[in-house]
Protein backbone atom coordinates (compact mmCIF):
# COMPACT_ATOMS: atom_id res chain seq x y z
CA UNK A 1 0.00 0.00 0.00
CA UNK A 2 2.81 2.40 0.87
CA UNK A 3 4.47 1.68 -2.47
CA UNK A 4 1.19 2.26 -4.31
CA UNK A 5 0.63 5.59 -2.53
CA UNK A 6 4.15 6.73 -3.34
CA UNK A 7 3.76 5.68 -6.97
CA UNK A 8 0.40 7.46 -7.23
CA UNK A 9 1.92 10.64 -5.76
CA UNK A 10 4.79 10.55 -8.26
CA UNK A 11 2.41 9.92 -11.14
CA UNK A 12 0.27 12.92 -10.16
CA UNK A 13 3.19 15.30 -9.73
CA UNK A 14 3.57 17.68 -12.70
CA UNK A 15 6.62 17.08 -14.85
CA UNK A 16 7.65 20.74 -14.61
CA UNK A 17 7.90 23.23 -11.77
CA UNK A 18 8.60 26.30 -13.89
CA UNK A 19 7.92 27.68 -17.36
CA UNK A 20 10.79 29.93 -18.47
CA UNK A 21 9.95 32.29 -21.34
CA UNK A 22 12.08 34.39 -23.62
CA UNK A 23 10.37 37.72 -24.34
CA UNK A 24 11.09 39.28 -27.72
CA UNK A 25 9.69 37.40 -30.73
CA UNK A 26 8.48 34.67 -28.36
CA UNK A 27 5.58 36.26 -26.49
CA UNK A 28 4.73 38.53 -29.41
CA UNK A 29 5.10 37.98 -33.17
CA UNK A 30 8.03 39.03 -35.32
CA UNK A 31 5.66 40.99 -37.55
CA UNK A 32 5.29 43.60 -34.77
CA UNK A 33 8.33 45.31 -36.26
CA UNK A 34 10.21 45.73 -32.97
CA UNK A 35 13.06 43.44 -34.01
CA UNK A 36 13.57 45.28 -37.29
CA UNK A 37 13.56 48.66 -35.56
CA UNK A 38 15.90 47.41 -32.85
CA UNK A 39 18.43 46.22 -35.43
CA UNK A 40 18.37 49.57 -37.19
CA UNK A 41 18.77 51.42 -33.90
CA UNK A 42 21.81 49.29 -33.05
CA UNK A 43 23.39 50.14 -36.39
CA UNK A 44 22.61 53.83 -35.90
CA UNK A 45 24.22 53.73 -32.45
CA UNK A 46 27.37 52.17 -33.88
CA UNK A 47 27.68 54.98 -36.42
CA UNK A 48 26.49 57.97 -34.37
CA UNK A 49 27.88 57.12 -30.93
CA UNK A 50 30.88 54.89 -31.62
CA UNK A 51 32.07 56.47 -34.86
CA UNK A 52 32.14 53.25 -36.86
CA UNK A 53 32.14 53.80 -40.62
CA UNK A 54 28.75 52.99 -42.19
CA UNK A 55 30.38 50.70 -44.76
CA UNK A 56 31.45 48.34 -41.97
CA UNK A 57 28.19 48.22 -40.04
CA UNK A 58 26.46 45.26 -41.68
CA UNK A 59 29.48 42.94 -41.61
CA UNK A 60 30.51 44.02 -38.13
CA UNK A 61 27.08 43.71 -36.53
CA UNK A 62 26.55 40.28 -38.09
CA UNK A 63 29.90 38.98 -36.86
CA UNK A 64 29.39 40.36 -33.36
CA UNK A 65 25.90 38.91 -33.04
CA UNK A 66 27.00 35.54 -34.40
CA UNK A 67 30.03 35.21 -32.13
CA UNK A 68 28.89 36.90 -28.92
CA UNK A 69 25.14 36.41 -28.68
CA UNK A 70 24.31 40.12 -28.86
CA UNK A 71 25.87 42.98 -30.77
CA UNK A 72 26.28 44.85 -27.49
CA UNK A 73 28.31 42.02 -25.97
CA UNK A 74 30.45 41.86 -29.09
CA UNK A 75 31.13 45.58 -29.13
CA UNK A 76 32.41 45.42 -25.56
CA UNK A 77 34.52 42.37 -26.38
CA UNK A 78 36.39 44.00 -29.24
CA UNK A 79 37.19 47.11 -27.20
CA UNK A 80 34.39 49.67 -27.45
CA UNK A 81 33.70 51.35 -24.13
CA UNK A 82 30.25 52.86 -23.66
CA UNK A 83 27.56 53.43 -21.08
CA UNK A 84 25.06 50.57 -20.91
CA UNK A 85 22.17 52.84 -19.95
CA UNK A 86 22.85 55.09 -22.90
CA UNK A 87 23.03 52.11 -25.24
CA UNK A 88 19.76 50.62 -24.04
CA UNK A 89 18.02 53.99 -24.11
CA UNK A 90 19.16 54.62 -27.67
CA UNK A 91 18.37 51.13 -28.97
CA UNK A 92 15.06 50.52 -27.18
CA UNK A 93 13.87 54.07 -26.52
CA UNK A 94 12.68 54.56 -30.10
CA UNK A 95 10.99 51.20 -30.63
CA UNK A 96 7.38 51.16 -31.93
CA UNK A 97 5.86 49.78 -28.72
CA UNK A 98 2.47 50.94 -29.96
CA UNK A 99 2.57 47.95 -32.33
CA UNK A 100 2.24 45.60 -29.35
CA UNK A 101 -1.39 44.96 -28.46
CA UNK A 102 -2.92 43.33 -25.36
CA UNK A 103 -3.25 39.57 -25.79
CA UNK A 104 -6.14 38.60 -23.52
CA UNK A 105 -6.19 34.97 -24.61
CA UNK A 106 -2.50 34.49 -23.88
CA UNK A 107 -2.95 36.32 -20.58
CA UNK A 108 -5.80 34.03 -19.51
CA UNK A 109 -3.81 30.98 -20.55
CA UNK A 110 -0.73 32.01 -18.58
CA UNK A 111 -2.75 32.87 -15.48
CA UNK A 112 -4.49 29.49 -15.62
CA UNK A 113 -1.26 27.48 -15.55
CA UNK A 114 -0.32 26.29 -12.03
CA UNK A 115 3.44 26.64 -12.46
CA UNK A 116 6.09 29.20 -11.67
CA UNK A 117 6.47 31.45 -14.71
CA UNK A 118 9.51 33.63 -15.38
CA UNK A 119 10.83 35.82 -18.19
CA UNK A 120 14.45 35.29 -19.27
CA UNK A 121 15.66 37.98 -21.69
CA UNK A 122 18.94 39.54 -22.77
CA UNK A 123 17.19 42.92 -22.89
CA UNK A 124 17.27 45.55 -20.17
CA UNK A 125 14.49 45.76 -17.59
CA UNK A 126 12.95 48.99 -18.89
CA UNK A 127 12.35 47.38 -22.28
CA UNK A 128 11.01 44.19 -20.70
CA UNK A 129 8.59 46.18 -18.55
CA UNK A 130 7.33 48.26 -21.47
CA UNK A 131 6.78 45.22 -23.68
CA UNK A 132 4.95 43.23 -21.00
CA UNK A 133 2.79 46.22 -20.09
CA UNK A 134 1.81 46.73 -23.72
CA UNK A 135 0.93 43.03 -24.02
CA UNK A 136 -1.09 43.13 -20.81
CA UNK A 137 1.08 40.38 -19.31
CA UNK A 138 2.87 42.34 -16.58
CA UNK A 139 1.27 40.35 -13.74
CA UNK A 140 1.50 36.93 -15.40
CA UNK A 141 5.09 36.29 -14.33
CA UNK A 142 6.75 35.84 -10.97
CA UNK A 143 9.78 37.79 -12.10
CA UNK A 144 12.11 38.84 -14.89
CA UNK A 145 15.67 37.71 -15.43
CA UNK A 146 17.16 40.45 -17.60
CA UNK A 147 20.39 42.25 -18.50
CA UNK A 148 20.73 43.82 -15.05
CA UNK A 149 20.19 40.44 -13.38
CA UNK A 150 23.06 38.78 -15.20
CA UNK A 151 25.32 41.84 -15.09
CA UNK A 152 24.86 43.07 -11.50
CA UNK A 153 27.66 45.62 -11.66
CA UNK A 154 25.16 47.64 -13.66
CA UNK A 155 22.24 49.49 -12.10
CA UNK A 156 19.65 51.55 -13.98
CA UNK A 157 17.27 54.11 -12.56
CA UNK A 158 13.91 52.47 -11.98
CA UNK A 159 11.32 53.93 -14.32
CA UNK A 160 7.56 54.26 -14.00
CA UNK A 161 7.21 51.35 -16.42
CA UNK A 162 8.56 48.97 -13.78
CA UNK A 163 5.70 49.30 -11.29
CA UNK A 164 4.34 45.96 -10.07
CA UNK A 165 7.02 43.94 -11.88
CA UNK A 166 9.64 42.04 -9.93
CA UNK A 167 13.08 42.00 -11.55
CA UNK A 168 14.92 38.96 -10.31
CA UNK A 169 18.20 39.97 -8.72
CA UNK A 170 17.76 43.69 -9.33
CA UNK A 171 17.70 44.60 -5.65
CA UNK A 172 21.19 43.21 -5.10
CA UNK A 173 22.84 45.28 -7.80
CA UNK A 174 25.27 48.09 -7.06
CA UNK A 175 25.03 51.59 -8.55
CA UNK A 176 28.52 51.54 -10.03
CA UNK A 177 29.89 52.55 -13.39
CA UNK A 178 29.10 50.37 -16.40
CA UNK A 179 32.36 50.88 -18.21
CA UNK A 180 35.83 49.51 -17.63
CA UNK A 181 37.30 53.00 -17.43
CA UNK A 182 39.91 52.53 -20.12
CA UNK A 183 38.35 55.07 -22.48
CA UNK A 184 41.00 54.51 -25.15
CA UNK A 185 41.08 50.74 -25.48
CA UNK A 186 42.42 49.28 -28.72
CA UNK A 187 39.75 47.91 -31.07
CA UNK A 188 40.12 44.30 -32.19
CA UNK A 189 39.62 43.96 -35.96
CA UNK A 190 37.10 41.13 -36.02
CA UNK A 191 36.29 41.68 -39.70
CA UNK A 192 39.96 41.33 -40.60
CA UNK A 193 40.23 38.34 -38.29
CA UNK A 194 37.60 36.36 -40.17
CA UNK A 195 38.90 37.54 -43.54
CA UNK A 196 41.99 35.38 -42.96
CA UNK A 197 41.99 31.81 -44.26
CA UNK A 198 43.36 30.45 -41.00
CA UNK A 199 43.01 33.12 -38.32
CA UNK A 200 45.51 32.56 -35.53
CA UNK A 201 44.32 35.13 -33.01
CA UNK A 202 41.88 34.14 -30.30
CA UNK A 203 38.68 36.17 -30.16
CA UNK A 204 38.61 38.47 -27.12
CA UNK A 205 36.10 37.66 -24.40
CA UNK A 206 33.18 39.89 -23.53
CA UNK A 207 32.52 41.17 -20.01
CA UNK A 208 28.77 40.94 -20.69
CA UNK A 209 26.88 37.83 -19.59
CA UNK A 210 24.05 36.91 -21.96
CA UNK A 211 22.38 34.08 -23.82
CA UNK A 212 23.43 31.84 -25.53
CA UNK A 213 26.31 31.50 -23.07
CA UNK A 214 25.82 28.38 -20.96
CA UNK A 215 27.24 30.36 -18.05
CA UNK A 216 24.44 32.92 -18.48
CA UNK A 217 21.77 30.23 -18.45
CA UNK A 218 23.26 28.47 -15.43
CA UNK A 219 23.51 31.80 -13.60
CA UNK A 220 19.86 32.54 -14.36
CA UNK A 221 18.82 29.12 -13.05
CA UNK A 222 20.82 29.61 -9.86
CA UNK A 223 19.43 33.09 -9.23
CA UNK A 224 15.85 31.89 -9.69
CA UNK A 225 16.50 28.63 -7.81
CA UNK A 226 15.39 26.47 -10.73
CA UNK A 227 16.08 22.81 -11.39
CA UNK A 228 16.81 22.57 -15.14
CA UNK A 229 15.35 19.07 -15.28
CA UNK A 230 12.03 20.44 -14.06
CA UNK A 231 12.01 23.63 -16.13
CA UNK A 232 10.48 24.09 -19.59
CA UNK A 233 12.27 26.77 -21.61
CA UNK A 234 10.45 28.61 -24.44
CA UNK A 235 12.68 30.38 -26.99
CA UNK A 236 12.59 31.54 -30.60
CA UNK A 237 16.39 31.28 -30.98
CA UNK A 238 17.76 27.90 -32.04
CA UNK A 239 21.17 28.56 -30.55
CA UNK A 240 19.65 29.61 -27.22
CA UNK A 241 17.59 26.41 -27.27
CA UNK A 242 20.73 24.37 -27.93
CA UNK A 243 22.56 26.06 -25.05
CA UNK A 244 19.57 25.43 -22.79
CA UNK A 245 19.59 21.76 -23.63
CA UNK A 246 23.29 21.52 -22.84
CA UNK A 247 22.65 22.72 -19.28
CA UNK A 248 19.79 20.27 -18.84
CA UNK A 249 16.68 22.32 -19.62
CA UNK A 250 13.66 20.86 -21.36
CA UNK A 251 13.17 23.13 -24.35
CA UNK A 252 10.46 24.34 -26.69
CA UNK A 253 11.39 26.10 -29.93
CA UNK A 254 8.90 28.84 -30.78
CA UNK A 255 8.55 29.62 -34.47
CA UNK A 256 6.17 32.01 -36.20
CA UNK A 257 4.61 31.14 -39.53
CA UNK A 258 2.09 32.84 -41.77
CA UNK A 259 -0.61 30.40 -42.84
CA UNK A 260 -3.41 30.81 -45.37
CA UNK A 261 -6.09 29.41 -43.10
CA UNK A 262 -7.34 30.56 -39.73
CA UNK A 263 -8.00 28.65 -36.55
CA UNK A 264 -8.72 31.07 -33.73
CA UNK A 265 -8.21 28.99 -30.63
CA UNK A 266 -5.64 28.12 -27.98
CA UNK A 267 -4.77 24.62 -26.93
CA UNK A 268 -3.93 24.26 -23.24
CA UNK A 269 -0.21 24.46 -22.68
CA UNK A 270 -0.17 21.01 -21.09
CA UNK A 271 -1.36 19.52 -24.40
CA UNK A 272 1.09 21.22 -26.72
CA UNK A 273 4.02 18.88 -26.11
CA UNK A 274 4.75 17.84 -29.65
CA UNK A 275 1.67 19.77 -30.84
CA UNK A 276 0.78 23.32 -31.82
CA UNK A 277 -0.22 26.32 -29.74
CA UNK A 278 -2.25 28.55 -32.02
CA UNK A 279 -2.28 32.31 -31.56
CA UNK A 280 -5.66 34.06 -31.85
CA UNK A 281 -4.30 36.87 -34.03
CA UNK A 282 -4.50 35.67 -37.64
CA UNK A 283 -2.58 35.00 -39.74
CA UNK A 284 0.20 34.54 -37.18
CA UNK A 285 0.53 31.15 -35.55
CA UNK A 286 2.81 29.96 -32.80
CA UNK A 287 4.32 26.54 -33.35
CA UNK A 288 5.85 24.95 -30.27
CA UNK A 289 8.11 21.99 -30.92
CA UNK A 290 9.63 20.05 -28.04
CA UNK A 291 13.33 19.56 -28.72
Amino acid sequence: MEFEDRFRHQAQRPKYDCLLFDLDDTLYPLKSGLAKSCLQNIKDYMVEKLGIHPSKIDDLSNLLYKNYGTTMAGLRAIGYDFDYDEYHSFVHGRLPYENLKPDQVLRNLLLSLPYRKLIFTNADKVHAAKALNRLGLEDCFEGIICFETLNPIHKSIVSDDEDDIEFVGSRTTNPTTTCNGSGTSQIFDIIGHFAQLNPSAVLPKTPIVCKPSENAIELALNIANLNPQRTLFFEDSTRNIQAGKRVGLHTVLVSHWNLCYLVETYLLLETIIGCILICPNPPMYYFFFVQ
